[in-house]
């Protein structure tokens, strides 16, 4: 029989990560030659990011030469390029250098973005300002991402072992692939209504999985926490449906300029008569808004309507009038009284005294 061949594959689970690194080291003597073709990676960056990098800059252009990149600021355009040149010998560093003018871009400070440049090092910078269209809810589920006091996002980093950075519409993440993958997934489901505290719980539970080598080949399926969506649903008001009436032919177009004038006829007019026909108009309008005028100023000297006095009742009016005769006929009695009474004095008493009236007379000629 033919003889079958055995397989000769490497399990790489065997090798150390210092091993790792080593055979994947790539050092200048591995590049015979310069590149064949120039690279060149470009971003813009925002307004108030500008004095920053102008600060920065001389370290970004000191690192970057070291790999033989050349990098430019232009601050008229506001953008930043990296550039490849005879002197590169890595060819994947130009990746590297782009992610870290992104970085910059995005609010990273210079010592955390520098990081990129290493080889266990990458970046994801996740966009979340269209996947919610209202901008209030926005900002609270941008907020739900920090916590109180940033508690929220403390936990994320440590949990993944990655640098999360919020700025604006973006995210930008800091980490290996696999923890990058678990921080793009808690930052997409955040702004899809879940809270990142579950999948914070499930980070947690898989983290103390993990140090159980008895379940290093099995599934945690059963450990992981399950959680039900609940989908509240908000009370809608009712609108009033009214009923539509089905009528068998479509409703008449509305008359155009051309017919009304045929209607009136006015179409047949001559130019002059047209014209004569409007100054008509605008006298008569003229007239009639004159006079509305005159009624406006003439409203102002109206004297207001005087409030009418409450009429009081029947019952009330009558024992009015009884009383006020009897104050009457009470007076009259009083007055006769003092007639009779009067009747009994002297005759001096109505008797005028010469000297009284003498004396009057002096007062009032004074």
């Amino acid at each position: 029989g033919e003889a079958k061949e055995k397989s000769t594959a490497i399990d790489l689970s065997t090798i150390s990560e210092e091993d790792m690194k080593k055979a994947l080291a790539f050092a200048p003597e591995d590049m015979p030659g310069p590149l064949l073709e120039e690279s060149s990676f470009a971003t813009l960056f925002p307004k108030y990011r500008e004095n920053y990098l102008r600060e920065v800059w001389p370290l970004v252009t000191k690192t970057l030469e070291k790999n033989g990149v050349s990098c430019k600021l232009d601050l008229v355009e506001g953008s930043m390029t990296v550039n490849t040149t005879r002197k590169t010998w890595d060819p994947y560093f130009i990746l590297k250098a782009r992610d870290m003018i992104k970085l910059l871009a995005r609010s990273v400070p210079f010592p955390q973005a520098i990081k990129v440049l290493d080889d266990d090092m990458t970046c994801d910078i996740i966009k979340v300002g269209n996947l919610v269209q209202n901008k209030e809810r926005f900002v609270k589920r941008r907020q739900r991402l920090l916590g109180p006091n940033g508690n929220t996002l403390k936990a994320i980093e440590l949990l993944t072992e990655c640098y999360v950075m919020i700025q604006g519409s973006t995210v930008s993440a800091m980490g290996r692939h696999k923890n990058l993958a678990s921080v793009r997934r808690i930052v997409e489901d955040c702004m899809k209504n879940i809270h990142p505290i579950y999948h914070i719980k499930e980070l947690m539970i898989r983290k103390e999985l993990a140090k159980d080598p008895k379940l290093a080949n099995e599934s945690w399926d059963r450990f992981l926490p399950r959680f039900k969506k609940r989908n509240v649903k908000q009370k809608k008001p009712k609108a009033s449906k009214r009923e539509k009436k089905h009528e068998v032919f479509p409703p008449a177009p509305t008359p155009s300029k051309i017919d009304l004038q045929l209607a009136s006829g006015e179409y047949f007019l001559k130019p002059d008569e047209k014209k004569a026909r409007d100054v008509e108009r605008k006298k008569q309008l003229a007239v009639e808004n004159g006079a509305k005028k005159d009624k406006e100023r003439a409203s102002a000297f109206v004297a207001p309507v005087e409030a009418a006095k409450p009429k009081a009742k029947q019952g009330e009016d009558e024992s009015d009038k009884i009383e006020a005769l009897k104050q009457k006929f009470k007076a009259q009695a009083q007055v006769k009284d003092k007639k009779r009474s009067a009747g009994d004095g002297d005759i001096s008493d109505y008797v005028a005294d010469s000297t009284l009236s003498k004396k009057k007379k002096k007062t009032k000629a004074i």
